[in-house]
């Protein structure tokens, strides 16, 4: 594929090699937009959108890759958030260097993205800026709480950030999914589950339920197709979640349900 200036709209989308990003990017590749994928490993694309090596942890890395784009393209329309880390294990046993290192990429590492993309973006007057986040965000979840934080930590930091930047014509919401069919799994930080831990058990038997829903998870093109629905939107909600019925459901129940009911039902999900 040949670069140049696009008359059409530029998306940057972060995490694109593979899973969520890779189906998002494909997508809207075949509907019109110029779509420029990022991964840690510079690539040539076999894919119908353009390659850029960035790491979200690197902020020369960012500065690069956005000043890359801006320079073939003149512009970037669309900021996609989507590059992330799972992680799991017990809270106690999980290394506070691999609680950082997931901090570093699913919070600072769209932060560092915003903040770098915000000047082009002001000075075209435009642009919206998408975060994908988690419905695990939403709530405290047994052996995935470090990942819980990262997104809910996400989430709520967009909510003020949006309204800093609607003076400058700038448009900010977060997408939240729930699981998905994707290699999330196999690329996750797994705290390990340690012979004679106090949660051996227990969280062994967890963790085999949570690639269990991701293996089960519903097709990625789903999320692309709500993407495109919120470009297409002139004044985007502040929070949207794709995912089963009853992942969306149990958002609402946190916020009707007394926290020890609630609780509990997380519980007997769990298994715990």
């Amino acid at each position: 594929m040949k670069h140049g200036k696009s008359s059409k709209k530029v998306v940057l989308i972060t995490g694109a090699s593979s899973g969520i990003g890779k189906s998002i990017a494909t997508y809207l590749s075949k509907r019109n937009f110029t779509v420029y994928g990022t991964s840690r490993k510079a690539k040539n694309s076999e894919e119908d959108f353009y390659f850029v090596q960035l790491d979200v942890t690197n902020e020369q890395s960012i500065k690069d890759a956005i000043q890359f784009v801006s320079e073939k393209e003149t512009k970037i329309d669309i900021l996609i958030n989507n590059a992330g880390v799972g992680i799991t294990g017990p809270i106690e046993e999980t290394p506070e260097s691999e609680i950082k290192k997931a901090f570093e990429t699913n919070y600072f590492g769209p932060l560092n993205m915003i903040k770098n993309v915000l000047p082009a973006m002001r000075k075209q007057g435009s642009g919206l800026i998408i975060n994908v986040t988690s419905i695990a965000g939403y709530m405290g979840l047994p052996y995935r709480g470090i990942y819980s934080a990262t997104k809910g930590a996400l989430e709520i930091t967009a909510e003020a950030y949006r309204m800093e930047i609607k003076q400058f014509g700038i448009k900010m919401t977060n997408v939240a999914p729930g699981d998905f069919a994707t290699n999330i799994a196999s690329g996750r930080y797994h705290a390990p589950v340690t012979k004679g831990s106090p949660y051996e058990e227990v969280y062994g038997n967890t963790l085999a339920l949570m690639n269990e829903h991701v293996d089960a998870g519903q097709d990625p093109e789903l999320m692309a197709r709500e993407i495109l629905k919120i470009i297409e939107t002139p004044d985007p909600n502040v929070h949207y979640k794709v995912g089963e019925r009853l992942q969306k459901l149990s958002i609402k129940l946190k916020s009707l349900l007394p926290d020890k009911l609630y609780e509990k039902m997380l519980m007997k999900h769990y298994k715990l």
